[in-house]
């Protein structure tokens, strides 16, 4: 008979583990952050640290623009293909291990590298400079259309249900039976679901007509209902939305002319009343959001042909810098043109170490002896200053990083930026072997960032593609095979749109071999509807 043994027992195990340091950890969220979201977080560290302070000593972040809102790099960046110095950018901020970064990198940092503490201060000159368009919101426009509605205060209650309900396309979702029990339940007012749909038929014929419809076909019907009975088609648009939804939801125009026995005539002038109403009639104020939204490019590429570059760092010549795998392609060699990269400096100011704080630190150290008081000053005016120091120089990292990769992509992508067309097949990795840093280092820069071009502002993700070979062994981005596709849909009959077989054939007659289902995902990139669904009678 075999005893076991019971009992603890240990065990010694080696094993290696990469940990970042708080240093790295902070650069690297530096490095993700977008050119708005950047002067934001060197904002709230000039408010946390008095050590960091602005070279020129005035408000750094007026809403002024002005010709060195985006300056040259230094010269040290000047090389897209030979910086292997930025595959160790994070490493050597580890060099000075002294100050207290568990101190500096508290818990008030959330993971994008924000503070958690709002820096908003209607007091400083910064908030009070800058006017904040005030618009009404949706909500705010039907309570006061509310109040003009002469309710009892029971219907008020219901219309505040149903108003606080509504969606952003103006659709009003919730169950009537759930309205009612909810108002019952906070109110102890009793309320029936015949209650609850008075006022909300009430309510949907507030403007817009249509808001507050519980589905597309009551929100089309009570549009119907202001328009015009002398405008041809209305009286055969009702009809269509009342007796042949289904087929009209389908696009099944021949059902529904058989169907209601119309002629080809009165569908088509029905079918004009119906594109004259808003499917999403609370999408105004979508609209109105989107409106105050603005792209700050973090770069500025422009092409200057045949131009003398000497004492230009960041320039980028056409033929030094271009794809040595492209160096035969004509188009890119036919001319000498250079390419001048410039960053983003809108509004960002110059952080040196106060001067101050350090004759204050450089005092104290010079005293023969230190009491309690001394060196607890001492410690806190020596972590700011050090991590004013190591903050500065992230930046700096961050931006050589910045325009490193900047040039890589348009070493790679000379055509597109010089004509805006033949953007080529590139991924990730491509730009990471270019320039000696990791893939991830490589997504986090272009995650965000924007470019403004001769032909428009693109994000830099924009210029990652897959490729695809044509029938003359020529690689093509994928990009380029979706902008042709889209062309073939716009230009395709609109009362017998090409279906994705068709368009696969259509694309290998140019050359393009892709498979139906690639032309499939491609149109759902594009955000084009199926065939069926792109039917017009028009």
């Amino acid at each position: 008979m075999i005893q076991q043994k019971s009992g603890f027992s240990q065990l010694q195990k080696q094993s290696q583990q990469q940990r970042l340091s708080p240093q790295q950890i902070q650069y690297i969220k530096l490095l993700q952050l977008s050119s708005q979201h950047i002067e934001q977080r060197i904002k709230e560290e000039m408010e946390s640290n008095p050590a960091l302070e602005d070279l020129n000593n005035t408000d750094s972040f007026e809403d002024n623009s002005t010709e060195d809102d985006f300056r040259d790099f230094p010269s040290d960046a000047s090389d897209a293909d030979s910086n292997p110095e930025q595959t160790s950018a994070a490493d050597r901020i580890d060099e000075k291990p002294e100050v207290d970064w568990d101190s500096y990198h508290s818990d008030d940092m959330d993971m994008e590298g924000y503070s958690r503490q709002t820096t908003y201060n209607s007091d400083t000159p910064d908030w009070q400079d800058i006017p904040v368009e005030y618009r009404e919101s949706q909500l705010e426009k039907l309570e006061q259309q509310v109040l003009l509605l002469d309710f009892s205060p029971k219907q008020e209650l219901i219309a505040d249900q149903i108003i606080g309900s509504v969606d952003d396309d103006g659709y009003f979702r919730r169950d009537i039976v759930s309205v009612a029990d909810g108002i019952a339940f906070q109110n102890g007012i009793p309320v029936s679901p015949e209650e609850v749909e008075g006022v909300l038929k009430r309510i949907q014929r507030l403007d817009p007509p249509g808001i507050a419809a519980r589905n597309l076909r009551e929100c089309l019907l009570i549009q119907l209902e202001y328009l015009d009975e002398q405008l041809p088609g209305v009286t055969h648009a009702r009809r269509i939305l009342v007796d042949a939804w289904d087929e009209f939801e389908k696009k099944h125009f021949e059902k529904i002319i058989r169907k209601l026995n119309f002629t080809e005539d009165e569908f088509r002038n029905a079918y004009e009343c119906l594109r004259l109403l808003d499917p999403k009639p609370g999408s105004f104020e979508t609209a109105a959001a989107d409106a105050g939204n603005y792209i700050t490019p973090d770069f500025i590429v422009s092409y200057n042909p045949n131009v003398d570059i000497e004492n230009k760092p960041v320039s980028v010549n056409n033929k030094s810098a271009s794809n040595k795998e492209h160096d035969t392609d004509t188009d890119d060699d036919e001319d000498d043109g250079d390419f001048q990269i410039t960053m983003s400096r809108k509004n960002m100011p110059d952080l040196v170490v106060s001067r101050s704080y350090e004759e204050i630190l450089k005092d104290i150290e010079t005293r023969k002896s230190i009491n309690k008081e001394n060196k607890e000053t001492h410690t806190f005016i020596k972590g700011k200053i050090e991590s004013a120091r190591w903050f500065i120089e992230m930046l700096r990292q961050r931006q050589q990083t910045l325009m490193t990769v900047m040039q890589a992509i348009v070493a790679l992508q000379t055509s597109f930026f010089r004509t805006g067309q033949n953007i080529r097949p590139m991924i990730l990795k491509d730009i990471a072997e270019k320039v000696g840093m990791d893939v991830s280092t490589i997504s986090r820069v272009v995650n965000g960032k924007y470019v403004q071009t001769s032909f428009g502002v693109y994000e830099l993700r924009y210029f990652f593609n897959e490729g695809i070979t044509t029938d003359s062994g020529e690689e093509v981005s994928n990009i380029e095979v979706r902008n042709i596709l889209a062309e073939i849909i716009e230009n395709e009959p609109k009362d017998s749109p090409y279906s994705d077989q068709k368009l696969m054939e259509l694309l290998r007659d140019q050359g393009f071999r892709v498979a139906r289902r690639t032309v499939t995902k491609y149109r759902e990139q594009l955000k084009l509807p199926a065939a069926r669904m792109r039917k017009s009678m028009l």
